[in-house]
């Protein structure tokens, strides 16, 4: 062998590249093509720069009301009595949509009543005190940030906002919305997705003609357009990437968006600061818009609640949006998708169902496959009233739909 600087030759056949192994000691810092045996030519080395950095990206999961009724919490105690249990066990209830929750990058929820003390008292509508075990359950699932402005974060007054933020805390849940102090109310609540820096606002429209308390109007956030933009201007200066606002507003059990909803909407994502919109309150399942390339979804409807007087309070709707970072701090929505849900009350035991994996299942019960299949019609009529089938919205186990 002999060696001349980088080339390499090892007697290999003409026209073959050469390959250094076993007797070939040297080590080339670049190849050298063969033309002969016996002799080389030194390849150009040809500089490479550094690669383009692969854009940053996250997927955020919404979802609709945690809205417990006192048969939940009944349901709750039997699921943890039928393991040899005291208390309430809400894990069960919810565990359909685990992997969905868990899969997202970000998952908020939205946690519409205050919470009570841990052995109760507990009541239902219209004044809500409801089991804080449903916290732990919420965390097991994986949610990241629960919004808690809602018509009824005064139900139980101060207390009640200390409650359930601090059970919220200990699960190690973020949340947006209410505040037991003005320093926490001013401070926005800055998350981390994939890298991500995403800031979550909550606001709701109405306490239900209950007053915050004079000199407190930090306990909860009452919707207003140029209160919303504020915050999201400081959490831009604090870091945020993203901000996505939690919306509790809209006409009770009316599917199409209200006026008021829909200025809302546009007023805020025409803001360079706000990214998306997740609505809830009216208990049923309201469309998804696209405005300009931002995204609102009107109402996700309930995820879990015993509204047993109409089956579209039992559906409900998880949106799933994959931000992608398009130039460097500019985050865009390109894939926007739609899970449907349905809260099975019609035997024992009741329970909430992602629709497209229980349609899929082939020992599903023939009479929960009949409600998740009638639900999905439901959904489906109603997610494009706003025309965001042809903006690019998917529905997740539509194809159930020729069937």
């Amino acid at each position: 062998m002999e060696s001349r600087g980088v080339s390499v030759r090892c007697g290999v056949a003409a026209l073959a590249i050469v390959v250094l192994a076993g007797g070939c000691a040297s080590t080339p810092t670049h190849p050298t093509l063969s033309l002969v045996a016996g002799s080389s030519v030194d390849l150009p080395v040809v500089p490479v720069g550094p690669l383009p950095p692969v854009p940053r990206t996250f997927t955020v999961v919404g979802s609709g009301d945690v809205l417990l009724h006192d048969a939940l919490w009944t349901l709750a105690r039997h699921d943890a009595a039928d393991e040899g249990r005291t208390g309430y066990d809400f894990a069960p209830l919810f565990a359909s949509v685990k992997p969905i929750v868990a899969g997202a990058d970000l998952a908020i929820c939205h946690m519409e009543t205050p919470l009570g003390p841990e052995n109760g008292p507990f009541s239902s509508y219209p004044s809500f005190s409801v089991p804080p075990q449903v916290v732990p359950a919420l965390a097991d699932l994986g949610y990241d940030s629960c919004s808690t402005a809602s018509n009824h974060s005064l139900d139980q007054g101060e207390a009640g906002i200390g409650r359930t933020l601090d059970a919220l805390d200990a699960a190690g849940i973020r949340h947006a919305g209410t505040a037991r102090g003005p320093e926490e109310a001013a401070k926005p609540t800055l998350l981390q997705a994939n890298g991500v820096t995403v800031a979550h606002l909550s606001y709701t429209w109405s306490f239900n003609g209950i007053l915050r308390p004079a000199g407190k109007p930090w306990l909860a956030n009452q919707l207003d357009v140029s209160d919303v933009l504020a915050e999201a201007r400081r959490a831009r200066e604090a870091g945020a990437d993203v901000v996505i606002v939690s919306v509790h507003a809209g006409t009770e059990y009316q599917h199409a968006a209200d006026a008021f909803q829909m200025s809302v909407a546009q007023q805020l994502l025409a803001s360079p600061d706000v990214d998306l919109i997740l609505g809830a309150h009216v208990h049923v399942v309201q469309p998804l818009e696209r405005i300009g390339d931002k995204w609102v979804a009107y109402g996700m409807g309930n995820q879990v609640a015993w509204q047993n007087q109409a089956y579209d309070t039992r559906d409900g709707i998880m949106p799933r949006f994959t931000f992608t970072e398009v130039s460097p701090g500019v985050f865009r929505v390109t894939t926007a998708e739609v899970i449907a849900t349905h809260m099975w009350l019609d035997g024992a035991p009741a329970r909430l169902y992602d629709i497209a994996t229980t349609l899929a299942a082939p020992d599903t019960p023939p009479a929960i496959r009949a409600a998740c299949l009638a639900s999905l019609r439901r959904t489906a009529s109603v997610l494009d009233q706003r025309g965001a089938f042809a903006s690019g919205l998917t529905l997740v186990g539509a194809e159930a739909l020729g069937a």
